[in-house]
Parts: C-alpha cells; structure tokens; sequence
C-alpha cells in the first residue's frame, strides 16, 4: 500500500469507536515478546470474527486515537538472540500465515502500522503459544477450548476427505510406479524399504491414503482419468489453450488426472521456442529457450496445490505470443505476493494441507514452501522479466510469465550489476513495465543511479543505456529539456501565426518521451504553452481576430 492508501486505512481505523478483538493501538511502548503475543492473539480474533486482516498501530494513543507519533523503529530493533525483530517474529509464528509493516508518516507524525492476516484452519501459535483477544485484553487460547475449536474447525481440507465409493483400481498403475520413483528420490535413504512395500503400504507411507482408504488428492495425483466423476461435484482438470495476438483462440486440450503424469503432458503442449536475445552484445547468449521448464512447472504445482476444489473451477495455462498466463481459482492465502518473496521465513499456509503433504513427498512442491521466491530467482538468473501475479479478484490468481525481453537495458543492467538484490531487480522489473513503483522505491533507486526520470515516469539511467549502447533509445524515453520544446513552439508561431493547438500537438507528440502515455503528452504540451503564455511569450488571440481559438507571439515580444 501507498502513503495515500495507509492514510486512508488508519484514518478508518481510528473512527473506529475503541480497540477491538482485531485491532489494538499502542503510544510508543514496545517489548518483543509482547508484540509477538499480540500477533498471534489478533491472527487468532480475525479468524474468528471473519476478519480479512488485523491491525496493530503503534503512534497512535489508546482510548482518545490521538496521534502521538512513535520512535520505535521495527527494522532496527532485535529479538531474542540478536536476530533482526521481523525475522525473529517471523521464525516464532506458527503456522505464520503473515504479517506487514507499514511505517509512515501520519498527521506529521511517524507512526508503525502492522497488518496481520489471519489464523487459517489452525490457531498461530507464538513460540509454542497461542494468543487470543478477548475484549481489548491479551490472553492465552488455552483458556477458551470452544474458541480453539472453532479455529481449527474454521475451514475443512477437501484434499484430506475419503471419496467412500473409490478403491485401488481407480488409481493408475503407471502414476504409482511414477510416485514410487518420485519418492524414492525425495527421500531416498528409504529407496530399499520403498520397494519392499506393497502398493497400499507405500500410498499410507506417502499420506496419500488414509489407513488404506481412497483421499481426493490421491485421485487428484494418481487416478485414473474416468475416475474423475467420483470427486464430483469439485472439478480435476488442466485447460491448456494457445491464442494468437488478436486474443483468438487457436488450440486447446484438456487434461484430467492423474496430474502427477499430466503435468509433463501439459508442459508438452507449450511451444518453448529458442529464442535469440541480443545479438549484438557479447554478455548474453545467443539462444535459449523462452521459458525456464522449472519456473513453468512450479507455477503449475502451486495452482493444484491451491486450487479451491470447492468452486468448482479449473486450472487454465494460457498460451500467447507475449508469454503464459496461468490462473487457479482461489485467493491468494499469503495476500501479497511481496509477503512471499521478502520474508525469510517461508509462509507455511496452503489451501488443501493434505494434497500439499502428498505433493511433498512424490517431489512435485518445495517443503520449505520457498517456490514462489525461486521463480524470481530463475527468471531472475536468465535475465527475464520477473513473473506478474495478478490479485486483482477475491477468488483467483493469476501468474504471467513472459517469454521475451521487454527491455535491453534492464536485462544488461541484469548482467552488468550482478550484486543487485531480488528486491531492487523487482523493482527494476516494474520500471521496465512502466508500473508504478512507490515514491520511496523511486527515491531508492535514483539514489543507487539506476533510475531517472520525473516520478512516476521512470527509464533505466543514462549511465547504464550509455554502457550499453541504448543512447539512443534513452533520450526517446526521456526526452529533451523543456526549453528545447518551448524554443520549437515559439519558432512555429513566429514563422506561421496564427497557430492552432492542433498545429503544435502534430508538431511536438512524436518528439515527447515514448515513455508517456498520448493523455500526459497532451497535459505535457499545455503546461509548456501555459509557461510561455505566464512569461508574456504568446497569447491566445482567437476571440479578437480569429474564428477559433489560437496562438500568436506577444506584441511585447
């Protein structure tokens, strides 16, 4: 969230008329240990009251919401063992389904807003202990059973249900043999005992089946495709379809489980061309492929891990000329994707906790539930754009992945700059998309040189287009110095006058930065036509002499 949205939220906040179950104010007092308490103790009352986020405010006065201002400073501060607080924080909550920390300035003063999501389908537990609200006093779950279970009973796993009219034939033999493999080599100082159990022992020992009976993620992974209508009414199937680049449909195919076997078939589909990026620099290689399988393949795992059965939609991979496109119904449990990517401890929520288990354990997701910051990472390591998750609706997401470069700068500052971090290249990423990036972020990167431009229209900076050989296409994103443009517009009106606007729009838009959208050009052309008029330059003459509005230089000039 921008300054303008955190305002908005705490000025909400504070109409509220005191603290609540889900939101607690403090002035300036802080204690590690306490503040950890009191996340586990809001995750657990938002849950419970339905609430899509709680919130701790420090800087904010108790009973009066008077803004007061604080000095504490989350990032600097320590936790037990002189680890930094946010990590320490981190590392305690269990399951740590999240949490962000939003200083800013608030009324003048600096205030430190935490926004908490809430327990999922289990109490969060701060190292071993679970808080709960009860009133505006902090307390231990314990003390409240019925409250404790109506946390754990909040959400039921679909994946972890019995399908009663499904036995071992439904599963596919070669999805059994492939699950074998697969988890011999996850865990393969077991490989020997693995192959001494019978197929029902080896499905238990892989939690796929319940003391031998038949889950719906063991039909999800391994079943036969017409044994798809015993999940019923939840839907198992992967659309792949291409379109062109008029958003036309050109193929498609539909895949069923066993998704252990048909994710490879999927991927099989999707027309991973060698590309040629670059070819005139020496840093890059000459041709790879557009997508990295590992990257594509995760992307794939996580919306079946994911997916909300429940609704009954299906997993889509789109195909385009610009890149992939793949969504899963569902919202997105960590809430934002910057959650995942920036805390080092892994966020440990999923959707279908039993599927994700199984998916473990025959080696499809990663156990330390890092997948999502290793795709960046990948596509970080070939110089791509970073993926884009698109949040956008309550109950999908959506993740593109581009097959192409967007920007040669940003891909040879990726090459050049290797001691960049993950959170710079993002969003260096997001510069290179022309997205907006917060006014802090820009200030970041201008000041490392990486950037220029008047926020919010951002280009790579000179120094690096210089060093790339990009000059050119530099100084069309950015532009010339406005005295350049008002010089032009003053020598159309002396040698032409009368000048309408339309005359000096055709004269200046393909001038103006690439960058700018054809609206901000048109404001940019005004504001440069209103100076001139402000110094007593030009003048506007239509309504004495002329039928229309136009532009003549000043009698005084």
């Amino acid at each position: 969230m921008n300054t303008q949205e955190l305002t908005a939220l705490l000025d909400r906040l504070r109409a509220e008329p005191h603290e609540s179950e889900w939101l607690e104010f403090k002035a300036n007092r802080f204690e590690p240990q306490l503040l950890g308490e009191y996340i586990s103790a809001l995750a657990n009352s938002a849950c419970l009251l339905g609430k899509p986020r709680a919130y701790l405010v420090f800087g904010i006065a108790d009973g009066s919401h008077a803004v007061v201002g604080t000095s504490f400073d989350p990032q600097a501060e320590k936790g037990v063992g002189n680890q930094l607080l946010p990590l320490w924080l981190s590392l305690g909550l269990h399951p740590n389904t999240g949490f962000e920390i939003h200083p800013f300035t608030y009324h003048g003063q600096r205030v430190v807003l935490f926004e908490i999501h809430p327990a999922f389908d289990q109490p969060v537990k701060f190292y071993g202990t679970a808080y709960i609200r009860d009133g505006t006093s902090k307390t231990e779950l314990a003390r409240y059973p019925e409250k404790q279970r109506q946390i754990w009973q909040r959400r039921v796993d679909w994946s972890a249900q019995v399908c009663e009219r499904a036995s071992l034939t439904d599963l596919d033999p070669v999805a059994i043999a492939k699950a074998r493999a697969e988890y011999k080599t996850k865990f393969p100082a077991k490989a020997a005992e693995v192959d001494s159990w019978d197929d029902a022992t080896f499905l238990n020992k892989a939690k796929l089946t319940i003391q031998g009976a038949m889950t719906n993620a063991a039909l999800l992974l391994l079943g036969l495709p017409e044994a798809t209508s015993l999940l019923s009414p939840a839907v198992a199937r992967i659309s792949w379809l291409l379109k062109n680049e008029r958003n036309e449909d050109q193929d498609y195919e539909h895949f069923e489980p066993p998704f252990l076997l048909n994710v490879d078939k999927v991927l099989a589909r999707i027309r991973n061309l060698t590309v040629r990026e670059l070819p005139s620099g020496t840093l890059f290689p000459v041709e790879m492929s557009q997508y990295d399988p590992w990257v594509i393949r995760e992307a794939l795992h996580n919306c079946i891990a994911h997916q909300d059965y429940g609704l009954r939609g299906r997993i889509q991979v789109v195909e385009t000329p610009q890149g992939l496109t793949l969504t899963n119904v569902g919202g997105f449990l960590p809430g934002r994707v910057e959650t995942v990517i920036e805390q080092d401890a892994p966020l440990e929520i999923y959707r279908n906790p039993f599927l994700a288990e199984a998916m473990v354990n025959l080696n499809m997701i990663d156990t330390q539930g890092g997948g999502i910051k290793r795709m960046f990472q990948a596509q970080r390591r070939r110089f791509f754009p970073m993926p884009d998750y698109d949040l956008s609706q309550p109950e999908r997401v959506a993740v593109s992945i581009q097959g192409r470069i967007l920007d040669e700068r940003y891909t040879r500052l990726l090459m050049t700059r290797t001691d960049l971090d993950l959170r710079t290249i993002i969003l260096l990423d997001r510069v290179q998309k022309n997205l907006a990036i917060l006014p802090e972020d820009n200030k970041r990167l201008k000041a490392a040189k990486l950037v220029e431009g008047r926020y919010p229209n951002l280009v790579v900076a000179a120094s690096i287009a210089a060093a790339t050989g990009q000059k050119a296409k530099h100084i069309r994103d950015k532009g010339f110095d406005n005295s350049y443009y008002r010089d032009l517009i003053l020598k159309i009106i002396r040698e032409h006058q009368p000048v309408s606007r339309e005359d000096i729009d055709r004269l200046l838009l393909d001038k103006l930065p690439e960058i700018l959208s054809q609206e901000q050009k048109l404001t940019k052309i005004n504001n440069l036509m209103q100076s001139l008029a402000k110094a007593g330059l030009i003048r506007n003459d239509g309504v004495r002499k002329y039928p229309q509005w136009v532009w003549v230089v000043s009698e005084n000039n």
